[in-house]
């Protein structure tokens, strides 16, 4: 795909406002501090980001937890005054439903929320191109649930016969899982949408360094290791240099002319 402009602003958050580490890890999820920075992420991107917003959850009842405990800190009335908010479930209707009703709000110029869940119904297949996703947030790193035995089976497999280590197996397979969640926002050249990791993880080079090369190389040293405060900064950047006259043709632009020489 040939590019005429940065179409794609990816950014690895690593603590909040009050610089305290966010992340998944089991350590610290529960975390009040955690959540509650997780949930100014949020506030603060509905209250600057148009059109459509995806945030994408390690599973469902990390999910339900977080948002419960959103609702209970007042942040999600806080986050509904700006758009209006949906919710994946594991009810292959309700999700559809909830899908169709997103779209509807987009299209109507409504800013709107989807929460839904890595390696659920909504990341296989489901696009949020357009103003469908200006944005998406992955919260946290989507590693396999490591008791289930189909995994277990799966990895012993691997080592035996590949020599494959569990560890490499199992981050290779979560940054792939995240890649596909945040690569639902751009599907064609001419779109354009921001991408945030938020996970202190991210910021290590062995987790970064199997992210696809197609965000890699928009992933600019200056976007890792950010906190909220700078990545607002950033969107705001990003989205002000997006509204800008485009030719989509790319002939249009002063580096990209397409006039032939006399």
């Amino acid at each position: 795909m040939s590019l005429t402009r940065d179409f794609i602003c990816p950014m690895v958050l690593t603590r909040g406002s009050d610089q305290l580490p966010v992340s998944t890890r089991f350590d610290m999820r529960s975390d009040p501090g955690v959540v509650r920075n997780y949930g100014r992420l949020l506030l603060e991107m509905v209250a600057a980001v148009p059109d459509g917003i995806v945030c994408f959850f390690v599973s469902f009842s990390y999910m339900d937890g977080i948002v419960n405990s959103w609702n209970e800190m007042g942040i999600l009335q806080d986050v509904m005054q700006h758009k209006l908010v949906f919710i994946e479930t594991q009810d292959v209707v309700e999700t559809t439903l909830a899908l169709d009703n997103y779209r509807k709000a987009c299209d109507c110029g409504r800013g709107v929320v989807f929460f839904s869940v890595a390696r659920g119904k909504v990341v296989e297949g489901i696009d949020f191109d357009r103003h469908y996703g200006r944005l998406v947030i992955m919260f946290g790193v989507p590693f396999q649930y490591t008791l289930s035995r189909i995994l277990l089976a799966r990895l012993e497999y691997l080592r035996e016969t590949f020599k494959i280590k569990e560890g490499d197996f199992l981050t290779f397979d979560a940054l792939r899982q995240a890649a596909q969640c945040v690569g639902r926002v751009i599907r064609s050249k001419a779109d354009y949408g921001m991408m945030i990791f938020a996970d202190k993880r991210y910021s290590r080079h062995d987790k970064r360094s199997k992210l696809p090369g197609w965000i890699l190389s928009h992933l600019h040293d200056a976007h890792l290791n950010l906190s909220i405060d700078k990545a607002l900064h950033i969107a705001r950047e990003f989205l002000r240099r997006m509204a800008q006259p485009y030719d989509k043709t790319g002939c249009g632009s002063k580096k990209h002319s397409c006039q032939k020489k006399t």
